[in-house]
This record gives C-alpha cells, structure tokens and sequence, in this order.
C-alpha cells in the first residue's frame, strides 16, 4: 500500500512546488547599494527602496508573490534572457537598444540626469561647460551617452554610484552625471558635494521582460493601475521622489502624497556620524557577522570545489602532454593556451549567460566551480609539468628495470618527486583562487567579497569594513598555507 502512494505523493508534492513556482514573480535586481531603487537598509536579506515596493504592489495586483533575485546590475539584462527571473525591475531605462533584445512595460518613473560638483565649483551647470573635465558615470546608461556624445568631456565608469561620488569629493573627478534619483540619495546628504544646473536629458524606467513574455499584459495593466488610482504617487512621495514629471507621466496632482518619510529614515540612518570604535563593533555584531560568514562559506566551498577540479584536470592534462601521443599532446597544449589567453570574468560570463544559448543552463554555483576550476587546470598543468620534467629520467628507468610497471613506476617513483616540485606553487594559486572567486557574484552568487560590498555600501565605509574583509580572506587562506607546509615536509622526509 506504501509503495503506491509513494508515487502519487510525489507527483502531487511536484506539481504543488510547480504551481508555487509559477504563481511567484520573481524579479531580478542588484541590491548591492543601489539606493533608493531596491537596497538592503540592514545586514539582514531584507529589501527597502521605491522599486522593491512597486514590486511588491506589482505582485499583489497581478496574484503572485515576489521572491528577488540578487544580481550584478550590468547582467540583469542577460540574466533575464537565461529565464534566471521572470523580470527585471532596477533603474532600467528604456531604450532602443535594449527595446532589441526585451521588451518594457509601460513606464513608472520619468526622470533626468544630475550635475553634481564639488561644493563651492563654478563652471560646470550645463554639459557643454563639462568640456575639458573629468566625469564620473555609470556604464550603460543615458549618462554615459550624453557624455560620450558631448565634445572634449572624458568620461570615466564606475560599478557602483558610492565610488564615483567618493572620488569627486577626493578631487579625483570634476563632476558626476547620474540618474537624479542616484544623485539626490548619495550626494544630496553630502556636505562636500551639491546638485547644480538645470535637469539634462530625459529617461524613463520601465519593467524588464523577455521578448515576448505572456506577463507582459499583466505587468502593464498592473502598472496603469496603480498610475491611476495614485498607488504611484503615494510610493514615490514616501520617498521624495514625486515631481512635475511624475504628475505629468501618470497624470495625478503634482503635489507629493505624504511625507518623505523613507527619505528622512535614510538619511538619518546612514549621514549621522559615528565613531570608528561604533563602526567596528556594527561589523562584528551577529547580524554582519552572520552576512560575511555566509559569504566566506560560500568563497571556501566555491574555492575548494574548484581547486579539486583544477588539480585533477591539471594532472590529466600534464599526463597527456608528457605521456600521452602527439595528438592528445597537442590538444593539451591547446587548452591550456587558450584558457591561459582568455580572462577569467569572460570564461565565467560565458558559461553562465552563454551556454544557456546552446541549451545548457548552469546553476550559479556550478557555473563559478567549473569557470574557476576549468581555468586554473591550465595553470596546475604547468605546475605538474615542471615537476615532470624535474624528476631525472633514471628514477623511472630505474624503477622499470625493478621490474615495476610503468603505471606503477609513475605512481609510485614518478609522481610523487614531481609533486615535491609542484606543491609550493600550487599553493600560491589556491591563495590566487580564493580571492578570484570574488568574479563570482557577476553571476548572482554572494560570496565574500560581495558581502563587504553590500555592508560597504551600506555603511559609507570602504576603510575599515575592508580591513575586516581582508582579515577574513587572510584567515581563510592560512590553513591551507600551514597544510601544504606540512606535506612538504612529509615528501621531504620521505626523500
């Protein structure tokens, strides 16, 4: 009787956890920073901002629940074309180049770029009195655009907004031209920095789809409909962010709906001063501690997976070169040239964002093992080769006139000499591999270096919270580093 309700519970355990599946709305977005669009106020998982609630009423209207999906804001659009997300909602702007490759929703914010400056310089109000200056921005984006159309101007990109305020108030830019939103919330508090000029430019926001999504309907009828009952208005005055343009896009009174008052929440959480003593006891408290210990577990696993895989594919592939016949040599020697040639991020994009092209779709963890491990083989490779080639000819001719196999000569005389040689720098790339794993969270996953960026952000503070982080990459590292000094010493004293 067990075993034939066995198979139907699982069938309809899969068709329930199918039907939760697709009534969810799941939404990517960069929630590293990315103030007030969709941003972590905590070192909690939870989500504030003017988005992440749209979001939320988006979902309500349309019968689903929201469930975010954290990426890296330049791979939204490509995560979104793998089906990693249903869509995409993050500062998005609508454009013909994008409207190519997705489709928009109707628009839910209008909007114009920022002049910002040092306070108290003269001379920069409009683009054309950019000229000769050096201007931060973010990459793909109106702004960056503008810049690169406008004469004389060096534009310089940034990954993150927090950067490109931070190196105008050191005297390292001239002036940024960002999305008025991003200005108000990052350089507005600032007291070394002020907003000057007149609106430049014009974007809207809209929600990403796949071409062709069946939501699409959904999503626009639920967007018209908060436009119309004033559902839009009350999110975007709650954070100050309602204004002649809003009014004029939707359609409602320009006056805001209420107090700003997750404006005045965030400038009172992240502008007051505090003390660095304060600051280092937030970072060791539970709720960080609990964030970079997650982030480190998931860089040590990553790392460790990926190191077994580099050095078994290493050796397999210093085999084939050095024992193997010349055309598996050759095909060897290939790979290690091209893996060798080719950077580390373009590998990981490829098979993360590329494959799924193809028909093969890789979890984010999978993908970050095999991009790392696939590329470091060509380097343990070397390693095992040099080692190889160390070892005298006359220890394995020796062994063979031992009456020894030449599988047994190698296993046994061979290849533990040339471990002796390959171990030191093998160590070396493991500490080199920790710390490119941090290419990873291009790929949705948070590791540790995604952790201090996210704290980072949060806090103001690149100084302080990155000697943390290097304490716990440094601690990381060190038992391997202790561990690879004791089998040198054991090879040695079994030479």
């Amino acid at each position: 009787m067990t075993r034939r309700l066995l198979p139907v519970l699982l069938a309809a355990l899969a068709a329930l956890t199918a039907a939760a599946q697709e009534r969810a709305l799941r939404w990517g977005a960069a929630s590293d920073g990315n103030v007030p669009f969709a941003f972590h106020p905590d070192e909690s998982d939870g989500l504030s901002g003017f988005e992440k609630e749209i979001v939320d009423e988006l979902a309500r209207r349309m019968g689903r629940r929201p469930v975010h999906v954290r990426n890296d804001w330049d791979g939204l659009i490509p995560g979104l074309q793998t089906g990693a997300y249903d869509v995409a909602v993050n500062g998005i702007e609508i454009s013909d180049d994008r409207a190519r490759s997705v489709d928009f929703s109707l628009p839910y914010f209008r909007g114009y770029e920022q002049i910002v400056v040092r306070r108290g310089a003269t001379g920069m109000r409009t683009l054309a009195e950019l000229a000769g200056r050096r201007v931060g921005t973010l990459g793909q984006t109106l702004a960056l655009e503008l810049l690169e159309r406008t004469p004389g101007v060096t534009a310089v990109k940034y990954d993150q907004e927090l950067q490109a305020y931070a190196d105008l108030a050191a005297g390292r830019l001239d002036a940024v031209l960002l999305d008025f939103p991003i200005a108000k919330y990052y350089a507005g508090p600032d007291p070394r920095l002020e907003l000057v000029g007149e609106p430049v430019g014009e974007f809207r926001y809209g929600v990403a789809l796949p071409k062709g999504s069946p939501l699409k309907r959904e999503v626009d009828a639920a967007v018209a409909g908060m436009a119309a009952d004033g559902t839009l208005r009350r999110i975007l005055s709650r954070w100050d962010l309602w204004g002649p343009a809003q009014a004029s896009l939707h359609n409602q009174p320009a006056a805001p709906d209420g107090p700003p008052s997750g404006y005045l929440e965030y400038v009172a959480r992240t502008r007051a001063a505090t003390p660095w003593t304060e600051k280092l006891a937030r970072y060791f408290s539970p709720e960080s501690l609990s964030l970079l210990g997650r982030g480190a577990a998931t860089t040590l696993a990553l790392s460790a997976c990926a190191m077994a895989l580099a050095v078994s594919l290493g050796l397999a592939l210093a085999a084939g070169r050095a024992f193997g016949p010349r055309p598996l040599g050759l095909l060897c020697a290939g790979y290690v040239e091209v893996v060798r040639g080719t950077p580390l991020l373009i590998q990981a994009l490829f098979l993360y964002y590329g494959l799924p092209e193809a028909g093969v779709r890789l979890p984010p963890f999978v993908a970050g093992v095999l991009a790392l491990g696939l590329n470091y083989a060509a380097y343990e490779s070397e390693n095992f080769r040099a080692g190889l080639r160390g070892v005298p000819r006359g220890q394995e001719e020796a062994a063979l006139a031992l009456g020894l196999s030449r599988a047994q000569a190698l296993r046994h005389v061979v290849l533990p000499q040339a471990l002796r040689v390959a171990l030191p720098p093998m160590t070396n790339d493991f500490i080199s591999l920790l710390k490119d794993s941090s290419l990873v969270s291009m790929i949705t996953l948070l590791e540790l270096t995604g952790a201090y960026q996210r704290l980072a952000t949060q806090h103001y503070d690149y100084f302080l919270l990155g000697a943390v982080v290097a304490a716990f990459y440094l601690l990381l590292g060190l038992p391997f580093v202790r561990l690879a000094r004791r089998l040198e010493a054991r090879l040695d004293r079994a030479r």
